[in-house]
């Protein structure tokens, strides 16, 4: 059964141009990747010294960047990790990728539904999305409009990417509208000044997820990408 928080009350209207733009996360939204990523970074921590189950990675770093991540457990830990450290989490997750990652369920199809022009602002490095990305078959739907938190000075939850992905695509941050499905991404794209949908279908996310993203800011929340082209309708129209 769905949980689309949307009430029955609500009635799909006719687009309007309220939005311009429409901004993906990948991670989780994109792709159903964050269980996997966080087996990886988990390992690969536990490796280092810093023992942390997958369920905690997911719990602290979901959305966060990887170099925010890192100042933290460092800054935990009392000393640095390893200058090859994110190298070694990307080859892990990438290797896990290969044999796991698939497209988020029906989100080609809701991709292909919707009429306004789109872009990824994700973070993760370049490599991972585009990697990610590919492996779902999904790249060739936003290329060259993919973004990464290396691009700017401070990933989610600040809003630099989103801002930086706006200016990109010359589009007014007002008349963007960005799918997230992490607490920091809500957070980054409510302080660029931007409307978001919170999406909580991902294999990741447990029973209570989309209240925590509507506290968060999310405007609607829905966990079945087939009903994003509608949503976004009525979003557009209210």
């Amino acid at each position: 059964m769905s949980r689309w928080t949307t009430t029955s009350s609500d009635r799909v209207q006719p687009l309007t141009s309220n939005f311009d733009l429409i901004i993906f996360d990948c991670d989780g939204v994109l792709v159903d990747s964050e269980v996997i990523s966080c087996r990886a970074h988990a390992a690969t921590l536990t490796r280092h010294g810093y023992p942390i189950t997958a369920d905690q990675v997911l719990d602290r770093f979901l959305g966060v960047s990887d170099s925010e991540a890192r100042r933290t457990i460092e800054t935990e830990l009392g000393r640095n990790l390893p200058e090859d450290f994110e190298i070694e989490v990307k080859q892990a997750t990438l290797q896990r990728y290969a044999d796991d990652l698939k497209p988020v369920l029906h989100v080609g199809e809701a991709i292909a539904a919707i009429s306004l022009p789109k872009c990824v602002a994700s973070s993760g490095t370049p490599e991972k999305i585009r990697h990610g990305l590919t492996c779902a078959g999904l790249y060739d739907l936003f290329s060259p409009h993919v973004f990464s938190a290396t691009q700017v000075e401070r990933g989610k939850p600040a809003p630099d990417l989103f801002l930086f992905a706006a200016a990109q695509m010359a589009v007014s941050p007002a008349r963007c509208l960005v799918i997230e499905d992490s607490m920091p991404g809500i957070a980054g794209a409510r302080a660029a000044g931007m409307t978001v949908l919170g999406f909580h279908g991902g294999s990741h996310c447990r029973p209570g997820y989309a209240d925590r993203l509507h506290a968060a800011g999310a405007a609607k929340t829905f966990d079945d990408m087939r009903q994003l082209p509608g949503l976004i309708e009525s979003v557009a129209a209210n």
